[in-house]
């Protein structure tokens, strides 16, 4: 499958787990995350390394924006990670149900996020985050999937520290536990592997809780390297509108309109545009978001919340 097709379901991810398009499009292999068992050199997860560099600190610098952004440096990584405002709006006990819509083909699956608790992961407080994606009749006759996502990110600044994918799709199962690390110094645990990603690195979960944070009344534009669990991208979300009236199962709304740009080893990807919608409120409670892409429509919209 390619990078492209891989980052739709990311995307998807940043609401529930996003694997329904994974199988949607015949995934043909087993993930590679699942199949590796040190922690892989830099170049296999962090961007290419940029010419005439010698260091971490430039290796680490993020890929260049979206075309007329204005290129940030390190520092700018550095502010972008800083920790939330006191009164974000993450509560341990947060769960919304969500069905995805595909072209005409309407409730292919349904979605749940959660934010389940606060606790301990190897001396870090951490929010544990979770999702669930099953398919619904009749696409489910086809495509059977029964996947859970679990995040554990960092409770300050969302990064994340782990990352867990439990997979169950036409009955090939998957269980892959990820110890996100950004200096390749720290073990993972027996049952886990260990990934290097680049500093501020956040899961397509820990992401979606992330844009909830940001208080978009005065950052209009934001950027993380986000680990799917195969390959890092890098994400731009920029708000477009506010007070966007938006229908969905759950009720209407008056919504922040974000736009996501997603870049791969530097260069954005032009066959796919993805619009989130938050709720204009302090909870900014995620309620759609759209994919539109070569081969289909995507719509994951709020049932309810909770």
């Amino acid at each position: 499958m390619s990078n492209r097709i891989t980052f739709v379901a990311v995307l998807l991810g940043l609401l529930a787990g996003g694997a329904v398009l994974f199988q949607m499009h015949s995934r043909k292999q087993v993930s590679r995350a699942s199949t590796v068992t040190t922690a892989p050199p830099v170049a296999n997860t962090l961007p290419e390394r940029p010419e005439n560099s010698s260091t971490l600190a430039e290796t680490a610098r993020p890929p260049a924006g979206p075309p007329g952004a204005v290129s940030q440096p390190l520092t700018e990584t550095k502010k972008a990670i800083a920790p939330m405002e006191l009164g974000a709006p993450l509560r341990a006990g947060e769960a919304w149900s969500y069905s995805a819509n595909v072209s005409k083909l309407n409730s292919v699956a349904n979605l749940q996020l959660k934010v389940v608790e606060k606790r301990n992961v190897s001396g870090k407080s951490a929010w544990h985050l979770q999702a669930f994606a099953h398919t619904e009749n009749p696409l489910r006759m086809v495509f059977t999937l029964d996947d859970q996502f679990d995040s554990y990110s960092d409770a300050a600044t969302l990064v994340s520290l782990q990352y867990e994918m439990h997979l169950n799709e036409k009955g090939q199962i998957v269980n892959s536990v990820q110890r996100l690390t950004a200096n390749g110094r720290e073990p993972a645990p027996t049952d886990a592997i260990a990934v290097r990603v680049l500093p501020g690195t956040r899961d397509p979960l820990g992401m979606m809780q992330y844009l909830r944070t940001v208080d978009w009344s005065k950052v209009p534009e934001v950027h993380s390297p986000v680990y799917d669990g195969h390959k890092l991208y890098d994400v731009y979300a920029r708000l477009q509108a506010r007070g966007e009236p938006v229908t969905v199962p759950a009720g209407n709304f008056s919504a922040l309109k974000i736009e996501l740009r997603v870049l791969d080893n530097g260069a954005e990807m032009k066959d796919a545009h993805f619009v989130l919608y938050l709720t204009d409120t302090e909870t900014r409670t995620p309620i759609l978001l759209e994919a539109v892409m070569p081969f289909a429509v995507a719509r994951v919209e709020l049932v309810k919340a909770q």
